[in-house]
């Protein structure tokens, strides 16, 4: 049984319509993410235009058969959206208007209403060149990022390949020449394509479902307000880094934070002002910190450190450098943000033991507070296990002012 072009089109739509539903329902609802959303568009837009070809032939094909056209570019043009969203911001509407209105002029000048290849080459072309820029763009993820990255890249590039082979072998016989009809004809290409459709819709719902794993997880370790890990998360994290700092006996310090007569901010201004001042105080240790750096919230207005790789002295000028930094975030209503106090303790003066290294920035803290505030101080080692989690006075700690 040979299938003919117009069968193996309502097979691709109906196929199209059915994995509509299922990635919409399965994969975007659950997700809402960028990512998602233009893949169902990329799927309704080949739905549409694959439904457009049903017209040839007939006197509507003047107009549909150009519309097809650009349907399913706007469809390859999706998918190429879809997976810059997944590296960076989506293209501007400029770049993703151009190759459907190149294929749309490039048509209707082709003599569409009895040219059922209308704008053929231009077609063939920018569909190729789109999902080529898909497969690269898949390519440029880093290799962590998801296990179905790579399997989708191939996917793309090799129908960006396909749509290639097809245009030159276009340009170079036409649509009645035996390279392109015998190769690349309208049946084995629709074949092919909807069998790569459903494998690449297969592998994108894979890594939409990774992106609401990946997305669980974030929210589970990130502190709703601020944005920054919450104590849970960081004390995880942080447990990973010590152990490597452990392991190459290399330095880290360790801070802890808090910032001065917060109560007085939320009696004042209110709840919502005291909200302001905490997102100041991590927008403030963002721009401040590197990278490679874990800052989280540890309680209430307290924040936690861990700079692998510094010195005490580095993390005094740290903290130094977040209070000027904190001084000129603004705040609602025009009031002057709260000084900090804060407390350093040396991650291997402590053993490379966590909670003897945040039992030592307690102390240090402490001693911030009861020596006047606005200050950072250095513990001198790890808490005294029979002694109390707090020096005996503020001067069984060196203090600088940070102020």
């Amino acid at each position: 049984m040979t299938l003919d072009i117009t069968t193996l089109r309502v097979a691709f739509g109906a196929v199209a319509i059915t994995l509509l539903v299922l990635f919409y329902t399965v994969a975007f609802r659950q997700t809402r993410s960028a990512y998602s959303a233009w893949w169902c568009a990329a799927i309704l837009f080949f739905c549409a235009g694959s439904s457009g070809y049903l017209l040839d032939g007939t006197q509507h094909q003047v107009w549909a058969n150009p519309a097809a056209n650009t349907l399913s570019v706007l469809g390859t043009v999706s998918v190429w959206a879809g997976a810059r969203t997944l590296r960076s911001s989506r293209p501007g509407w400029l770049q993703l208007s151009v190759a459907p209105l190149l294929t749309l002029l490039a048509s209707a000048l082709d003599s569409p209403a009895t040219n059922e290849w209308s704008g053929g080459p231009v077609l063939l072309g920018m569909m190729s060149v789109t999902i080529g820029l898909a497969s690269w763009e898949l390519w440029r993820l880093p290799g962590s990022y998801s296990r179905v990255q790579a399997p989708l890249a191939a996917a793309s590039g090799a129908v960006a390949v396909l749509y290639l082979a097809r245009c030159i072998a276009f340009v170079a016989g036409g649509p009645d020449g035996y390279l392109f009809r015998t190769f690349f004809g309208s049946s084995i290409t629709a074949l092919v394509t909807l069998v790569l459709l459903v494998v690449v819709s297969f592998s994108a719902a894979a890594l939409s479902a990774e992106q609401i794993a990946s997305d669980l997880r974030a929210r589970a370790d990130r502190d709703g307000l601020t944005g920054l890990l919450n104590r849970t998360g960081f004390l995880d994290l942080a447990h990973l880094h010590v152990d490597r700092l452990a392991r190459t006996e290399r330095p880290g310090a360790l801070i802890l934070a808090d910032l001065d007569f917060f109560k007085a901010v939320n009696d004042t201004h209110g709840h919502a002002a005291g909200d302001r001042v905490l997102e100041a105080f991590a927008q403030a240790c963002t721009e401040t910190v590197r990278t490679t750096d874990l800052v989280g919230r540890y309680g209430g207005e307290e924040f936690i450190f861990l700079l692998p790789g510094a010195s005490a002295a580095r993390a005094e000028d740290i903290t130094r450098d977040v209070s000027l930094a904190l001084r000129v975030q603004p705040t609602p209503g025009g009031f002057a943000t709260p000084t900090v106090s804060f407390g350093i303790s040396s991650i291997g003066a402590c053993g490379y033991d966590l909670d003897a290294s945040i039992a030592a920035a307690d102390r240090a803290l402490y001693a911030a507070k009861a020596g006047g505030r606005d200050r950072a101080v250095q513990a001198v080692g790890p808490a005294d296990p029979g002694g109390g989690p707090f020096p005996e006075s503020p001067d069984d700690a060196v203090g600088a002012r940070t102020g």
